[in-house]
Formats: C-alpha cells, sequence, structure tokens
C-alpha cells in the first residue's frame, strides 16, 4: 500500500491554531545538516561559536557535527574538536551524526550525548547515498547501537525518505514503520526520526503517517525533519502537531539541502518555525532572539545569504519608523478637513 492509497484527508482539530502553551521541542540540525551542505569551510572557531551561542537559545538538541570521512565532507573534517570544545548547556542533548561503527567510536571518544544514526526506506536511495543495501545498513548500525548501549551513549535512528524517494516515488507506510520496527526493538534506540530528505512530503501524508506511527509505537520518542524543498515547510509542521508530534528538527537560517534535490532549498528554518509558533502560542522554549543573532552570523560565514525570511524582514512586529516627510503629510490630512 503506498503513501496515497494509506493516507486519508487530515481531519485537524481547531487547536491547532491555538497552542494553549504546549510544549513543542526544537531541535537545531544546522551546525551538520547545513554546513555539510556548503562550499566554504567554515573555520572550526567560528563553529564552536556559532554552537555555544546556540546553546543559549533553549532548543531541546543540537546536531553538532557529523564523523564521517573528512575526504567524503571536507566541511566536517574538525569534528572531533568542535564537539570537544564546546561549552554544554545543561539540558540541552548534543548530538552528532555517525555513519558505521568507526565515526561511533569517535564520536563516544568525543563525549557525544548521542549518536543519530541513518539509512533510508528506500533501496534505491539507500545505495546512492551510503553504496549499501538496506538490510547492510541495518546490519552495520545494529553493530553501531550495540556498541552505544556498552558506552552509555543514547542513539536515534534517522530514516531518511519515509516520505517519499526522488527516484522511487511514494514509499509505503508500511515499509516505513516496519523498519522503525526493526529498530524500536533493539535495545539502547531512544527515538526515531521521519526524515523528508527532499522535501516531497505533504500535510495530509504527514498527518496520516504520523498518526500511525504514534499508534505503533507510543512510547517511542519522535521527530520530524521536513525539508522546505516545495514551500510545505511550515504547513507539514502543523499537520505532524495535528496528529500529536511535538519535536522537529529545523535549520538555522534554513540552510541544508540534499544532492539528490538538485536546486532544492534546505531543511525548515529553525527561527521562522519558532517565530510561527510562537504567535500561535505553542511554548518552543527559545529564545528568538538569540536565534536571529545566530542567523545574521551565517551569511558572513559561508558566503553568500541564507534562505531565512525573518532574517531578512524581522519579526511580525518588529515596526519602523514612518517616513521621513510622515509629519507634513499628516498635517497637510487634517488641514484638508
Amino acid at each position: 500500500m503506498n503513501a496515497s492509497a494509506s493516507s486519508s484527508p487530515a481531519t485537524a482539530p481547531a487547536g491547532v491554531w491555538q497552542g494553549a502553551r504546549r510544549r513543542l521541542h526544537l531541535q537545531e540540525v544546522g551546525p551538520r545538516d547545513g554546513l555539510q551542505m556548503e562550499q566554504a569551510f567554515v573555520p572550526t572557531a567560528d563553529k564552536i561559536a556559532l554552537v555555544d551561542l546556540l546553546s543559549t537559545a533553549g532548543l531541546a538538541k543540537i546536531e553538532v557535527t557529523s564523523f564521517v570521512s573528512p575526504t567524503a565532507i571536507p566541511a566536517l573534517r574538525d569534528a572531533e574538536i568542535v564537539l570537544r570544545e564546546i561549552r554544554r548547556a545543561p539540558g540541552i542533548v548534543y548530538t552528532c551524526l555517525v555513519p558505521n561503527l568507526r565515526g561511533a567510536e569517535r564520536a563516544i571518544e568525543a563525549r557525544a550525548d548521542e549518536l543519530n544514526l541513518v539509512m533510508s526506506c528506500s533501496e534505491t536511495h539507500n545505495i546512492a547515498n551510503l553504496r549499501m543495501t538496506r538490510e547492510q545498513s541495518f546490519a552495520a548500525l545494529t553493530g553501531v547501537v550495540a556498541l552505544a548501549r556498552q558506552a552509555g551513549t543514547a542513539v536515534n535512528v534517522s530514516l531518511s525518505c519515509a516520505f517519499g524517494c526522488p527516484m522511487e516515488g511514494d514509499v509505503p507506510f508500511d515499509v516505513v514503520l516496519d523498519w522503525a520496527a526493526r529498530f524500536v526493538a533493539l535495545d539502547g534506540v531512544r527515538g526515531i526520526t521521519l526524515c523528508d530528505t527532499t522535501g516531497m512530503a505533504y500535510p495530509t501524508q504527514v498527518e496520516a503517517l504520523t498518526r500511525a506511527f504514534r499508534a505503533r509505537f507510543p512510547a517511542t520518542e519522535l521527530t520530524l525533519h521536513f525539508h522546505n524543498t516545495r514551500g510545505m515547510g511550515l504547513a507539514n509542521v502543523l499537520a505532524a502537531i495535528a496528529a500529536g508530534a511535538d519535536r522537529f528538527d529545523a535549520s538555522l537560517g534554513g540552510l541544508g539541502g540534499c544532492p539528490y534535490a538538485p536546486g532544492a532549498s534546505g531543511n525548515v528554518c529553525t527561527e521562522e518555525i519558532v517565530h510561527a509558533l510562537e504567535l500561535m502560542d505553542y511554548d518552543t522554549g527559545c529564545d528568538l532572539p538569540v536565534l536571529l543573532q545566530a542567523a545574521w552570523r551565517l551569511p558572513a560565514l559561508i558566503g553568500h545569504p541564507v534562505p531565512s525570511q525573518i532574517a531578512k524582514a524581522g519579526r511580525r512586529l518588529d515596526l519602523h519608523e514612518p517616513p521621513p516627510d510622515f509629519r507634513a503629510w499628516r498635517e497637510r490630512a487634517l488641514a484638508r478637513g
């Protein structure tokens, strides 16, 4: 059964539009998912300073870096130094992506709070992205989970292409949930992230899959990871909230992307999502002015503007002075009676 056949129109309760201070958890992935896509190498000291600033913004989790081969992703070749030298704030989980056993060993040595493991729900995407079949990925990641359990390090598993594959099309819900089940059954896996890797998700689909996941795995920590590739990022976040989700990845400045979605925009933007949700009376725990300070640093670090509209236009009630001639215009208007 594919996603289209299994989805039904969302019947989002009116309450989704009134947050009523419902607590949502925002997880920053920009230092990893954002910077890995950049051509410019951000100096190590600047990476550390950026994470330190983000640590004051009230985020639930920060994905600091990725322990992949420096040849594969040279932008993150300083992973050990960054993870060791950041200032860690109480209550924040400092996570990192690890692709294999060696990456896990490096991350554990560098004191990662959590390992984020990745495989795709799509066989084609998994081979293209990881050079392995899904079964080969699962076998390899099982070993990583065992190592993390021995080290006392938490594990999250991110399932790519949960909402569609750019090469296969729709991925059946049953396939997504069955792969989730195999990881949930492993001792040591704390959470699952359903990833909209190339921005193929749409709200009714998101609502249906989120409800199905929550019904099948009520005790598992669920994160939704959306991209804004086709302009539906915020709508997908709201659809997931309506279905019971409360934990979301987002990227500072809207950085990110995917090599299998050429020309695509990046992840949903942290400061835009926080801005919208707070206007709707959700409690994100985040300090929006601090997030904006961090976002304003990015263009100088990466050498180009960022997609974030809030970083460009400001918050809704960031007001402006009237035009210089306003007083004269008003006086003339009043004189006309």
